[in-house]
């Protein structure tokens, strides 16, 4: 067993005393990281949180030259791509770069279809159907803007939340219920609470990283990430927004959460999750000990955790490599199979009927759970594996305000949308096949739309 899980085994049995220097060590970047991650504000009568604001910011400030920069990001990363699977120089053949460029030929192929997309819609050049507002315009104009920015103060600021404690800390102190409950380690309390308040993508992103250092096992990953990735408050007030139903935004996320805690329970028991390894990323092996509190107060214990990991955590200079090491994997890497998936996703969404076929048997079930215009409603079920925003898109003209409301709260409890969250995961080293994403979909869907039906006719309508 590795050395550092013996010396988590020692500091569990034999906590350090606290010092004012390690505690400052520990608070001042985890206050700064809560603040940043975890604690929603108002601002101009809406809500977001200050790494929002930040990326609202640099948004604003960059304006309409984010597309131009998109497309460039994209060509960059076919052209490094196939200079070091081709070319194979020197400094491609270890570390970051290898890393990064190079890929499996599906994944080249994937930077390369993104890449492609994104020139035809930014020049309107080739088939309409590529090129339309609705299609590439959405991913190129509307995505690619809200993804750079929001994943570049992101992916630097992350490490204020996981490298010096703040999930020890939170992690010790609910793993009793979190593991009763939910089956998984407390740390992943912070997960949840980072997609909710955050991003579900942030949410992803800290849950691949905890799984590549140690911190989760395959099972465990693979159900946080599937289960607790939920999209933001401040995007479910678009959606609510959009939809036309913000004046029921209260009861309408109550019963997000309620039906989305009830499938965190449930999926996450069942297969394919549930046949998942309890093995832990082979490079780095188990780090975790969540045992015993060596007859100490669980406050002083969890504090003496978090404490503990603070004094190990990265110097300024391992970070910022980290950071920028991040930031690159995310834009050369996840930006283009976004694009690719999405635009293809939209395309059929649009174009085909291939949803409205795929939805037929979902009109007896809508009808059972008495959602009126059943018919209508039942391509906006399923079409949000393709795109989280696709079902509000088509729901927005029923004219019922009960399936309205339906479809918007199924749309943000379905969680696994392959233009972003999808994506993510099958580009993560978290073991998840496609049709296992599909399935748990599927599942998700299953288990929460009764429960919507039941809370909107029993509580709301």
């Amino acid at each position: 067993m590795s050395s550092a899980l013996d010396s988590s085994d020692e500091i569990a049995t034999h906590p350090e005393p606290l010092n004012r220097r390690a505690l400052l060590k520990f608070l001042i970047p985890s206050l700064i990281g809560v603040s940043l991650f975890l604690v929603p504000f108002s601002v101009d009568d809406s809500i977001n949180i200050g790494m929002g604001l930040m990326a609202d910011g640099l948004k604003a400030a960059l304006g309409d030259a984010l597309p131009a920069i998109a497309v460039v990001v994209l060509c960059l990363s076919v052209l490094l791509t196939a200079v070091v699977k081709l070319a194979k120089p020197a400094w491609g053949r270890q570390g970051s770069a290898k890393e990064l460029f190079d890929v499996a030929p599906l994944w080249f192929a994937m930077r390369g279809l993104g890449a492609l997309f994104a020139l035809m819609t930014y020049f309107q050049v080739g088939p309409s159907f590529i090129t339309a507002a609705f299609t590439g315009g959405v991913m190129l104009n509307d995505l690619a803007p809200v993804l750079l920015t929001f994943f570049f103060f992101a992916a630097i600021l992350l490490p204020l939340l996981v490298d010096f404690g703040f999930m020890e800390f939170i992690g010790s102190l609910v793993r009793k219920p979190f593991r009763v409950i939910f089956g998984l380690p407390g740390r992943s309390a912070i997960d949840a609470t980072a997609s909710w308040m955050g991003s579900g993508t942030v949410g992803v992103l800290i849950t691949t990283q905890q799984y590549e250092q140690g911190y989760y096992n395959q099972r465990e990953a693979s159900a946080i990430a599937t289960n607790f990735s939920i999209v933001s408050i401040a995007f479910a007030l678009l959606v609510t927004s959009f939809i036309g139903i913000n004046h029921l935004f209260v009861p309408f996320y109550l019963t997000v959460v309620v039906s989305g805690l009830i499938a965190a329970v449930i999926v996450p028991r069942l297969p394919p999750l549930s046949r998942k390894s309890n093995t832990y990323h082979e490079p780095v092996g188990c780090q975790i000990a969540e045992e015993t509190t060596g007859g100490m107060g669980l406050l002083r214990y969890s504090l003496s955790i978090a404490v503990a990991r603070a004094e190990t955590a990265p110097g300024p200079r391992a970070l910022a490599r980290v950071a920028l090491f991040n930031v690159a994997d995310i834009f050369l890497g996840l930006l283009p199979l976004v694009i690719a998936i999405g635009t293809v996703a939209l395309v059929l969404a649009e174009f085909t009927p291939l949803f409205t076929w795929l939805s037929y048997p979902m009109v007896p079930v809508l009808e059972w759970l008495q959602i009126p215009e059943a018919a209508a409603a039942a391509p906006a079920t399923l079409v949000g594996f393709a795109d989280m925003f696709l079902p509000a898109v088509l729901a927005k003209d029923i004219d019922s305000e009960l399936t309205r409301f339906v479809i918007a709260c199924l749309s943000l409890t379905q969680l696994i949308y392959m233009s972003e969250i999808g994506a993510l995961l099958l580009k993560s080293k978290i073991p998840l096949k496609l049709w296992e994403l599909v399935v748990i979909f599927l599942l998700r869907t299953a288990i929460t739309l009764p429960i919507i039906a039941l809370i909107a006719h029993v509580f709301v309508f």
